[in-house]
């Protein structure tokens, strides 16, 4: 998973050197709706997203939380590349998603 994830961020840098468009952006603390509109807007080839899973009932709540992030983001052409969970204390904090412009 490391490996793809490594894969894709570097072959978004390559692309990124040759257009004017931003390459990348980490963006945290907002829904997956706003998120996803804010890529579009801002042109974006790939986005991470943090997907917070530490409130409610963990399994469905995380579940949830991806599913409305992959709907909001594959709706505007985006496609999965990595998802990382966060394991803080042997507890899944979240996940750090990153969407690729197709």
């Amino acid at each position: 998973m490391h490996r793809l994830l490594l894969a894709a961020l570097l072959a978004t840098a390559a692309v990124a050197g040759s257009i004017a468009a931003p390459a990348h952006a980490g963006l945290f603390d907002k829904n997956p709706e706003q998120v996803a509109t804010e890529a579009v807007n801002k042109n974006l080839i790939a986005v991470t997203l943090w997907v917070d899973a530490s409130w409610g009932f963990r399994n469905q709540g995380a579940a949830n939380a991806l599913s409305r992030a992959h709907q909001a983001f594959t709706s505007r052409d985006y496609d999965v590349v990595s998802v990382e969970p966060y394991i803080e204390n042997g507890d899944l904090q979240g996940f750090f998603v990153t969407y690729q412009r197709r």
